[in-house]
């Protein structure tokens, strides 16, 4: 697979580099980001921790603004941040120009239904085509570890469940905890997966982690200032789930935090720490 190198700049004595390469899950070009820490230069494998955006956001916020590479720099960690949804002029948005669905809206899920079956398939692509890609390109190992911030959150959690054993570990700043019972999952839902309410059951989180038989090491962070707590993200379902299905989980309600890149910058050192060990770098 061809890739092209769009950009590239020396941070904490690694490079923060962007690619765009054709997705043949996703049927259309795609960019991604990749952090190579000093160590990825010393012909060492290294793991990697995948990084999933939220609502409206591309490879670049996390990157530009969670204040991650100093950290990861240290620790030899390789970050990825792929795009939040397929791109294209061939890719269906959303027919009102909304911004919770279609474009920069994929939930991390394989849609069903049409129009957005063909495209719409950011679970195999963020579990099985990019990690294919990244550890066929770069000195990365097979080692992962999975994380992402509110839609992206949910999207961690969900690989991390999907696939046992893919995953060394997975956090989450403010995930959609359970989008079968949100305004966001429902619209989202229904859209990509129909109106069989069965097969939501398959992509959220909290009914996953319910009845699933092993986690990895989990690691939530919610503000209790964020304007989406109570409507759309409520995290007490997934500490329910949790109890339900007997897995460890540390959910730390943050006071006086929001949703915002101020939060995750406030605590992202914790989660590439709880990452590292387990990954073995600590």
């Amino acid at each position: 697979m061809t890739l092209e190198n769009i950009s590239c700049q020396k941070s904490f004595g690694g490079w923060h580099k962007r690619y765009r390469h054709h997705s043949k899950v996703l049927g259309c070009d795609m960019v991604f980001a990749v952090y190579l820490p000093p160590q990825a230069e010393q012909g060492e494998k290294l793991p990697v921790l995948y990084w999933l955006s939220g609502l409206t956001c591309t490879d670049e916020n996390f990157m530009q603004k969670a204040g991650a590479q100093r950290l990861a720099a240290e620790l030899g960690l390789i970050i990825v941040a792929p795009d939040t949804s397929p791109r294209g002029e061939q890719v269906p948005g959303d027919p009102d120009g909304a911004w919770d669905f279609g474009l920069g809206a994929g939930f991390y899920l394989n849609a069903t239904q049409q129009p957005w079956a063909q495209h719409y398939r950011m679970h195999d692509y963020v579990v099985q085509e990019l990690p294919a890609l990244i550890e066929a390109h770069f000195p990365a190992s097979d080692q992962r570890s999975i994380s992402g911030h509110s839609m992206g959150g949910h999207g961690a959690l969900v690989c991390a469940l999907r696939n046992p054993g893919r995953y060394r570990s997975v956090s989450a700043f403010s995930p959609i905890s359970n989008p079968m019972d949100c305004p966001w999952g429902e619209k989202a839902f229904s859209r990509y997966l129909g109106e069989d309410r069965a097969r939501w059951r398959e992509w959220d989180a909290s009914v996953l982690l319910a009845e699933s038989s092993e986690c990895p090491p989990l690691l939530v962070d919610q503000g209790d200032r964020d304007d989406f707590l109570e409507n759309q993200l409520k995290p007490q379902a997934l500490e329910q789930a949790a109890r339900k299905g007997g897995h460890a989980l540390t959910l730390r309600l943050q006071p006086g935090y929001d949703h915002s890149y101020y939060f995750i910058a406030s605590f992202i050192d914790e989660h590439l720490r709880h990452h590292a060990v387990a990954l073995g770098r600590v």
